[in-house]
């Protein structure tokens, strides 16, 4: 709509609320001059009631959030007012030509006690809504409009800030997941050639154990020091004195070994094991032993 049509629309809806007014404004004169009021009271009346509902109005166009809902009560309950007095108005014709006893709106005691009321409490209450409404109009800080650059930029990112922190959890971070390379497999005739342990000696059965008579041991201001075990390689001083065998000694005593033994028995680790001796010998000696027996076969 161009500017033209919205100025013609505002000025149609002036004029008709005018009118609705100039209406009212009989009534609710009628009302007045019937609960008390002077002259100028009675004419002043109808612009407390329906001057409060079109402030109402206005602060529900400008106001937001819960403001706005408590401007929309204030109208709703002055338009329900206003409606009512109207009506009683129209059902009491003697209002019309001001011969109504004074302070009575209705022939049932109750309902006059209750029309009075609300007419009478109409001023006091557009006083304090009145001034709430105002108050909180000239407090509002209307939302700055995001312009093009900048500005929008920043809005945007306002707004997505806002919207994720309404999440009830925040987002987990990816799991990486670790690869861990397992070892190749070690092949059969490795383990085959593999140095066999030796077989552990049978452990003899504990004996009773002798009743100690405790004794107490008192602290000393000096500890005695503790021997510490040897580490790392033994010195060569150290180590017991083997004298070294020729290879005629070593096929020598492996023969004397193996002598009892069958071909299948005859292997690389066994003699090593009982010979006591180092695997290239052990091989060596295995060689020499099968090709002996085997010459032995053949003659």
């Amino acid at each position: 709509m161009n500017r033209t049509g919205r100025i013609a629309l505002v000025l149609a809806l002036v004029t008709v609320v005018g009118m609705a007014f100039r209406v009212s404004w009989n009534a609710l004169r009628d009302i007045a001059n019937a609960v008390g009021a002077d002259q100028t009271a009675a004419t002043l009346y109808p612009f407390v009631v329906d001057g409060l509902m079109a402030l109402a109005l206005v602060a529900t166009l400008v106001l937001v959030g819960r403001d706005r809902t408590f401007a929309l009560r204030v109208l709703g309950t002055y338009t329900g007012a206003s409606l009512v007095l109207n009506y009683v108005h129209g059902l009491v014709p003697a209002l019309h030509g001001a011969t109504v006893d004074w302070g009575r709106l209705a022939d049932w005691d109750p309902a006059n006690w209750a029309l009075v009321l609300l007419a009478t409490s109409l001023p006091v209450g557009s006083i304090y809504f009145g001034s709430d409404l105002v108050a909180k109009v000239l407090h509002h800080r209307p939302a700055p409009i995001p312009t093009a650059g900048t500005n929008a930029e920043e809005s945007t990112k306002t707004e997505r800030n806002r919207s994720m922190a309404d999440l009830p959890e925040s987002t987990p971070a990816p799991i990486t997941a670790t690869v861990v390379r397992v070892p190749d497999p070690v092949p059969v005739d490795y383990l085959k050639s593999a140095v066999a342990l030796k077989p552990v000696p049978a452990i003899a059965p504990p004996t009773a154990p002798t009743r100690v008579k405790p004794t107490v041991r008192r602290a000393s201001a000096v500890e005695s020091t503790r021997s510490r075990r040897a580490t790392g390689r033994v010195p060569q001083a150290a180590r017991s004195a083997r004298p070294k065998r020729t290879p005629e000694q070593l096929l020598a005593e492996a023969r004397t070994v193996t002598a009892d033994w069958p071909d299948a028995q005859i292997t690389a680790e066994g003699i090593r094991r009982e010979v006591h001796t180092s695997p290239a010998n052990a091989r060596t000696l295995r060689d020499t032993l099968l090709a002996e027996r085997a010459a032995q076969a053949v003659a």
